[in-house]
This record gives structure tokens, sequence and C-alpha cells, in this order.
């Protein structure tokens, strides 16, 4: 609901914004706004002690005001206004600017804000951190030739292809029928490190494992 003042020139008009900030840190909300602005340049001149709150949130006014516009005050005078009363004391034009005691409410964070900085420092933090490579577990089908292929060489043989990235896991025999049986095994590797494909074809089906081993299917492949 909007909220009007009128005659902030007098004490009766500064006697409302003292009323109204009562229990308050600004005019509207609990951030300086637009509204704040507005009400402090009708009020010609800071309160006096007299007004506390007025007084106050003048002050804090000014203090942000000074810093988003740092040049130098020299002081001007608007006329055909009224005198101010008695209860208003003259500010120096400079005040705002160079006390470095002035409370600065206008600063302090918001729980959003302080969120928000939080989650681009934390986004710093981790650009600067190497990005670990994923990993995959793949379910592998090593085929024998025939029925007379000595399946523990097999296996033996599988699990002697040794590189960066690459861990065999449990292994068991399947029958494939006419005493066939072929070999299901487990593997994990490291995405950047090992390819399924080029296992298979340069060192799996490749000499001297293709004297056990016939073909390789890959069964499944899921991302760890």
């Amino acid at each position: 609901m909007a909220v009007t003042f009128s005659d902030l020139h007098t004490e009766e008009g500064v006697k409302s914004v003292e009323e109204h900030l009562a229990g308050k840190t600004y005019i509207s909300g609990d951030q300086l706004s637009v509204d704040d602005v507005k009400v402090y340049a009708a009020v010609p001149v800071k309160p006096s002690d007299a007004f506390p709150n007025a007084s106050k949130w003048y002050q804090c006014v000014a203090s942000h005001l000074a810093k988003s516009f740092p040049g130098k005050a020299v002081g001007v005078q608007i006329g055909g206004s009224a005198a101010a009363p008695p209860a208003v004391e003259a500010e120096a034009p400079t005040a705002a600017a160079d006390d470095d005691d002035d409370i600065d409410l206008f600063g302090d964070e918001t729980e959003e804000e302080k969120k928000a900085a939080e989650e681009r420092e934390a986004a710093k933090k981790d650009t600067k951190k190497p990005k670990e490579s994923g990993k995959s577990s793949v379910l592998m089908d090593v085929k024998p030739w025939d029925d007379e292929t000595d399946m523990a060489k097999l296996e033996a043989a599988v699990r002697a292809v040794e590189m960066p990235g690459l861990l065999w896991g449990a292994s068991k025999l399947v029958p494939v029928g006419y005493g066939i049986k072929k070999l299901t095994i487990m593997l994990t590797i490291v995405d950047d490190l090992v390819s399924p494909d080029n296992l298979i074809e340069d060192f799996l089906t490749s000499e001297p494992n293709n004297e056990y081993i016939q073909s390789c299917d890959i069964v499944a492949f899921n991302k760890i």
C-alpha cells in the first residue's frame, strides 16, 4: 500500500516520517528503494536528534548516495521552500561523504545474495580443479573357436591384457550349445583411456590371443 507524506519541510512532516520509521530501517521493505530517495529529496536537511528514527534513516540514505555519486559536493540551496523548523538542524554538505563511520545498511547482503555469491565462488574453484574422466561398466561375451578350445587359457589370455584405465572383474562360463561355452566377463574402464572397440580389435581378437578367441561382443555398457 502506498504511503503519503506531505509538508516534509515542516516539523509535522518530519514527524510523520519519524512515526512511519518506527521499527523500520527503510521507507518500504527491508532494502533501500526509490521510495527512500523520493522522501529524502523532499526533506531539506537532516532531522534533529528529536527525531531519532528519521535522523538515522536520513544519514543512512545520504551515505549510500554519497557512495553512488563520489564527486565532491559544494552545497546547493533550492529557493521557494518554506524555512526549515527549529526541530531540523543543518548538515554540512560533505558530511555524508566524509563520515566513514556511518552505518552502511545498504551493503548488507540478503540470504539470496549470499547464496549466489557462494555458488559463484564454488564454480570458480571447480573450474580450477582438473575434471575427472568418467567410468563405464562393460559386460562382454568372449567366444571360442569351438568346443575343443581350452577355456582356462582363453580366460587367462583375456585377463593378460593390461592397460591404464582397464580393470577386469568377475567372469563365468555360459553354455551356448553343441558343447561350446562362452566366457562372460565384467570390466570397468576409464572412458578417456580405454575404447571397448579398440580393446577387442587390437588386443583380444588379434595375435596371439586369436588362437583362443574367435570373437567378442559387448552385451551391456553402463556409465558409472
